[in-house]
């Protein structure tokens, strides 16, 4: 069981990570956060990609953003002063813009530059279940800040025939973190992504996925859906998008599971998941 330090008392910090970009990480880093903060656990999303595309995918213009998690990190702002509220109930968000970019270089000389975020977590842990740290797709300064501040670490696989690239040289990176920076650093699932049911090839890589990984990976599978994909392009989490879609759902599930995972639910083995009604 994942229970991290501190968790009883303050918000579990997870990070998701993989330097392969177009995984899904911004999807679920949106809606994981959507759906634990709709089953009434207060999340923080924190936009660490200086694409800043939860920024934008919860409602914002990144271009229309001031203050953001660059600001906290090199100038040492509250955090608790730039948090903005999103559309979703009990969902905020610490928001990214493209000066994140520079982050990296003006970080090089600081004392403790890998702990400068996990400093700015510090500051507002306490008003959180969880905080979902959306990680840039690079093994950079910021993505090792984000490991470093973490609690536990989800990497999401897409379910295509390169899915095993780079998952060695991450699980690497993560095992370097523990052993010099963040010892209670946790694996809190890997999360195979764009699941397409009539696809063989997606088949076989959940097979080999779950072979090599065995326990570490989710029983949730997030699958290929049109309502996910466009939910965006909404300024919308798929919840609030379509909640009876089949992505709102298998991010419902991820959710339960976790909570699941953590302790946080007495739910019997029948109620662990919701059967998919509509698979648009």
């Amino acid at each position: 069981m994942a229970v991290s330090r501190n968790f009883i008392t303050m918000g579990k910090v997870i990070a998701l990570a993989n330097q392969k970009g177009g995984v899904g990480k911004t999807t679920t880093a949106i809606n994981l956060g959507a759906s634990l903060a709709i089953l009434e656990h207060k999340t923080l999303l924190i936009d660490a990609d200086p694409q800043a595309n939860s920024t934008s995918g919860v409602g914002f213009d990144p271009k229309n953003i001031k203050t953001s998690v660059y600001e906290c990190i090199i100038d040492d702002l509250d955090p608790n002063n730039i948090v903005l509220t999103t559309q979703t109930p009990n969902l905020d968000l610490l928001p990214a813009h493209i000066d994140l970019v520079g982050a990296e270089i003006e970080m090089i000389n600081m004392p403790n530059r890998e702990k400068m975020m996990r400093k700015v977590i510090q500051k507002i842990r306490h008003k959180y279940d969880f905080i979902l740290i959306d990680c840039s797709p690079s093994l950079g300064l910021v993505t090792i800040n984000a490991l470093t501040a973490a609690d536990s670490v989800i990497i999401p696989v897409q379910c295509e025939y390169f899915a095993l690239e780079g998952l060695g040289k991450l699980l690497n990176t993560i095992k370097i973190v523990q052993t010099r920076l963040n010892p209670e650093l946790d694996i809190e699932g890997i999360l195979l992504t764009m699941f397409d049911i009539r696809l063989r090839l997606s088949k076989q890589v959940v097979e080999e996925v779950k072979t090599h990984f065995q326990q570490m990976v989710f029983d949730t599978i997030i699958h290929r859906n049109t309502r996910l994909s466009e939910a965006p392009s909404f300024g919308e989490t798929v919840i609030m998008h379509d909640a009876t879609s089949a992505g709102a759902v298998n991010y419902l599930n991820l959710a339960r599971e976790i909570l699941q995972k953590n302790g946080l639910t007495n739910l019997s083995e029948a109620d662990k998941t919701i059967d998919i009604v509509n698979d648009l």
